[in-house]
């Protein structure tokens, strides 16, 4: 790598130093990246909150990288012949002779996303949240520089702590703004409606308000978008996304990507971002995080329903849980089959007992790929990672873990590279207020027990929203932009012959079995369209990336 040749500094860094912060509002950000490394150290960065991505080359020759916490802003990097290549995207770093990573393939299929380091080109790598590289003699060391450490406060006051959270979304939710028209992302659920209502306060203008409707029954949540908007008097707009819609759009969504992406909301969000960049708005804020945060997935309860069987006196499950629900025809019957259910998955410790829901497995790994695909991965990649992550964490709390695993995987590796992406795609920028250090400093602090009171998700956060929230928002079920692909493509010619023309695109490259797609599209779907519907979206944006790249395997 020579001089300047490879330098990048993206994002909206907060230097902790108001020196810095005055270098870099009138010198530029990469100038006070390099005094910051120069005078502190590469661990240095750990002071730096804000999303980010940084690279350049010392006075020594050395190369230092780095992103932000959640990876909100992505660097990719190579090292070919002793020489250093970074960038923000993985396919600017490849080329004609890039082949294809197999394990890729399989990594995304399982996890719908390729989670970093790896990415869909062999030799090019995503550097993960949190970490950062240093590249000195031909050679690179990647390390984290934040781990998350969580520190319960003993003893809180509800009502001080529920003032000073409201008091930091305020200063989240401000500090994001850019002064020009402010809006966000509404669907409805408890963080973009708190999103919507701290605008006003943050800003004290009205806040406009982007949604997007499906007409179909189950995934359609308008009406808690208009209760929301309503109750903070928001300029409010809605799109309703028709198949139509997807298939004018997949193929554009999909290619943007610098690799296969299959968060199937990504089409929806797009929607709704383009929505907000037609109306004047130059950076739209989005309420990603607070269930991550503050404990609002359901499956963080259900988890600590099975962890109670930890309590259970080892000398029992041995002796007679186990052996008479697992192992005789008792456990096979109607009233005792949830029981021998229960047992399975409690014996099984975390994160493994996330690979007995994954859809993979579910369908069977040699029903759904070709031999000669199957020979060529590791089917043990992806579970000895999540093992890995899992143990990071600094906590003794099973839902704190759970909390940062998810950081990880369902926010850094999937929901913000999603909005990211779409944003982008649609010319506008993005920011994440939830995701502000301050709350993330203030959740690691929060008794796990205010973040699930016994089976009760979010409890605080919802607590100390009350009478800002409407109370229709508080007790609603989360949904999001869910998208109904499964039920429009068993119903709608045009979008069926288009996802199954790309489907079949990976039997052709020898990745799934001809049987297999035969028997998802002949029957699978129509038997339970949004279960399968998944499995298709997933293969469907994979091969559509893979055309646009004109990528072989």
């Amino acid at each position: 790598m020579t001089n300047n040749e490879f330098v990048l500094a993206s994002g909206h860094p907060n230097f902790n130093s108001t020196e810095l912060a005055s270098v870099a509002a009138n010198q530029g950000n990469l100038v006070a990246w390099q005094q910051l490394i120069t005078t502190g150290g590469w661990d240095a960065v750990k002071s730096v909150s804000g999303d980010f991505a940084v690279g350049f080359q010392d006075a020594a020759g050395r190369a230092f990288l780095a992103v932000d916490r959640f990876a909100i802003r992505s660097l990719c990097y190579r090292v070919d012949g002793g020489q250093l290549r970074f960038a923000a995207r993985a396919d600017e770093l490849a080329d004609a002779s890039t082949e294809i990573d197999p394990q890729a393939i399989f990594d995304y299929l399982y996890f719908h996303i390729i989670p970093s380091p790896r990415t869909i080109f062999k030799g090019i790598y995503r550097l993960p949240p949190g970490h950062y590289a240093i590249f000195e003699n031909g050679e690179i060391k990647v390390l984290p520089y934040w781990v998350a450490e969580f520190a319960e406060q003993p003893n809180p006051s509800f009502e001080e702590l529920r003032t000073e959270f409201r008091q930091l979304l305020r200063d989240a939710v401000a500090s994001q703004l850019d002064g020009g028209k402010p809006g966000c992302f509404l669907s409805g659920g408890t963080d973009s409606s708190t999103v919507a209502g701290m605008i006003g306060e943050a800003s004290g203008r009205q806040a406009a308000t982007y949604s997007i409707g499906f007409e179909a029954e189950g995934y359609d949540e308008m009406e808690y978008a208009r209760i929301a908007a309503r109750h903070f008097k928001t300029e409010h707009h809605e799109y309703y996304v028709t198949p139509d819609d997807l298939v004018r759009s997949i193929a554009d969504v999909a290619q943007y990507y610098d690799q296969p992406f299959g968060n199937s909301s990504a089409l929806p969000a797009y929607y709704c971002a383009k929505m907000a960049r037609e109306d004047g708005v130059s950076k739209i804020l989005a309420g990603d995080g607070g269930d991550e945060l503050f404990g609002g997935n359901t499956r963080y309860a259900k988890q600590k329903v099975f962890g109670f069987y930890d309590a259970v006196p080892g000398s029992l499950r041995a002796a007679l849980l186990e052996p008479l629900l697992l192992n005789t025809p008792l456990g096979r019957l109607p009233i005792a089959r949830k029981g021998a259910s229960y047992i399975e998955q409690a014996k099984e410790a975390m994160p493994d007992r996330n690979q007995k829901y994954n859809m993979l497995y579910r369908l069977g790994i040699n029903e759904i790929f070709s031999p000669d695909f199957l020979g060529a991965i590791n089917l043990e990649e992806p579970i000895k990672q999540q093992r890995a992550v899992w143990a990071e964490a600094r906590t003794a709390s099973a839902t704190n873990r759970e909390l940062a695993f998810d950081w990880r995987y369902t926010l850094a590796e999937c929901d913000l590279p999603k909005v990211v992406g779409t944003t982008q795609l649609a010319g506008i920028d993005v920011g994440f207020p939830m995701l502000d250090y301050r709350l993330l400093d203030f959740s690691m602090r929060l008794p796990v027990s205010y973040k699930l009171k016994g089976l009760k998700l979010r409890w605080f956060f919802k607590e100390a929203l009350r009478g800002f929230l409407p109370d229709e928002i508080l007790t609603k079920k989360k949904q999001g932009f869910g998208l109904p692909f499964g039920v429009w493509t068993a119903k709608n010619e045009a979008l069926k012959e288009m996802a199954e023309n790309s489907v079949r695109g990976l039997v052709d490259r020898k990745i799934l079995r001809a049987d297999f797609v035969d028997a998802l599209f002949s029957r699978y779907l129509y038997e339970h369209p949004g279960y399968y519907g998944e499995m298709i979206w997933i293969s469907m944006m994979l091969e559509q990336w893979l055309r646009g790249k004109e990528m072989r395997i």
